[in-house]
């Protein structure tokens, strides 16, 4: 049985791969996305993380149908109470920013595609500079006293904005951020590491970091002249020619190889061994590609393991 992780101060309890929303109405069918996630469920996994904005980005989509697949999901088998759910504010094209108008309008519409009374963990998706941070965190604090969210976190935020708003939180006593959801992977730590890790740690908050697998590029598909179809191959493509993305597939290839185990699951138990981070998200279109990432939970990497990735992707 694998073992749950607590998220920051919050209490709740999650699996340690946080399974990424962003597919599901895009690139997997309601029905391919109800697979992956009962196979999820089955394997243990609780930890869904979406956001309202899924997958307006998509071609005849709005935004919203993500969120939509996730609650027919939850009602069809009955296990709301089993599953913490992360969903996330501001991107969507009806309901952009954070005022606090925007907050409550979004976080109700968020609340009916889901088909719940209450949202697990509520992100602010992209800071906004341009709106106070009293106002955001007053916002939200409103939506945990009218018991439609549990706890607050903030994805895609500055060290400085995120020190305001927990400075806010402290004077005020409102409700604070538990959680960041930063762009964190092993061919990306800048966006992560240095001052709002440092936060992050100080400050007791959990990390979710998006981005685990960099687009595809760290489950080994993508190699010098090997064409691969995906959404994502562009994203990806970018690391293939990189001098820190060829150590680093070296490096994952041969302690991959010496475990047995896919690329992508040590990619991820890097990721999930860093200080601060309690889950690393990572989506499957399919139910077939789901055991590499779920790996995580089992896979321990060697202290040595660790450093020569952590080399590797300097």
């Amino acid at each position: 049985m694998t073992s749950l992780r607590t998220l920051g101060s919050s209490g709740l309890e999650v699996f340690p791969l946080a399974l990424g929303g962003n597919v599901f109405g895009w690139t997997a069918s309601e029905q391919a996305s109800f697979a992956v996630l009962d196979a999820y469920a089955s394997a243990g996994g609780n930890f869904i993380d979406t956001a309202d904005s899924y997958s307006a980005f998509a071609e005849g989509n709005e935004g919203g149908e993500s969120e939509t697949i996730i609650g027919r999901w939850m009602k069809s088998r009955g296990n709301r109470s089993d599953v913490v759910i992360a969903t996330k504010v501001s991107q969507h094209p009806r309901y952009q920013g954070l005022s606090a108008a925007n907050i409550e309008a979004a976080a109700d519409a968020s609340l009916l595609r889901l088909d719940t009374d209450h949202i697990d963990l509520y992100f602010t998706h992209y800071d906004k500079p341009e709106v106070p941070v009293d106002e955001i965190v007053g916002a939200l604090d409103e939506l945990v006293k009218a018991g439609k969210v549990r706890h607050i976190a903030a994805s895609n935020i500055s060290p400085e904005r995120l020190r305001a708003s927990l400075e806010v939180s402290d004077r005020a006593g409102l409700a604070r951020y538990v959680a960041v959801q930063p762009h964190y992977n092993l061919v990306s730590r800048d966006t992560y590491e240095g001052p709002l890790r440092d936060l992050a740690a100080r400050e007791g908050l959990a990390a979710v970091p998006y981005f685990s697998l960099a687009s595809g590029f760290l489950t080994g598909k993508y190699r010098p002249g090997t064409p691969v179809d995906s959404a994502r191959a562009g994203s990806a493509g970018k690391y293939v020619e990189s001098e820190r993305g060829r150590k680093v597939l070296a490096a994952l290839d041969e302690i991959a190889g010496a475990h047995g185990t896919p690329v992508a699951t040590v990619a991820l138990a890097w990721l999930a061994a860093q200080p601060t981070i309690t889950a690393p998200i990572a989506s499957a279109r399919t139910a077939d590609q789901l055991p590499a990432l779920l790996g995580v939970a089992q896979l321990r990497l060697t202290a040595e393991e660790l450093d020569r990735l952590t080399r590797a992707s300097d």
